[in-house]
């Protein structure tokens, strides 16, 4: 199984969180979308452990098994579908939450989180 981490699953890891490692240790690839990693590196650079915590994840992402997934155009046109599905539901989540999304789908992965705004897309196959 191809599994997309959101910024709370790879949190999870962190914290020895026994379903995370779970997750880790069965997934055929673990993928990071770019906004995952954007927020990831913006919250170590603001914590106090900011040179540890970037170094600890360049090396996660270096992984065999860890694929980045990026944006194309592909990825565009998902967010905007979604988007817009959102906004018919009268379910707005946070942009990056959709850009998020769109990649995992993109990219045919499931997504790993805790996060509830996730809900509003049942099309997205979750953990």
């Amino acid at each position: 199984m191809k599994v997309a981490f959101d910024t709370n699953a790879y949190r999870q890891l962190l914290d020895g969180d026994a379903k995370a490692t779970s997750v880790l240790r069965t997934a055929e690839r673990i993928c990071l979308p770019v906004p995952v990693l954007a927020e990831l590196r913006f919250g170590f650079l603001n914590g106090s452990r900011a040179r540890v915590n970037l170094a600890n994840l360049d090396a996660f992402v270096e992984g065999e098994r860890v694929e980045v997934l990026a944006c194309d155009d592909e990825t565009a046109r998902r967010y905007a579908e979604l988007r817009l599905q959102l906004k018919r539901q009268g379910t707005p989540i946070p942009m990056n939450d959709i850009w998020i999304a769109a990649l995992t789908l993109q990219h045919g992965a499931t997504l790993f989180t805790r996060d509830a705004d996730f809900d509003h897309l049942p099309q997205l196959s979750r953990v």
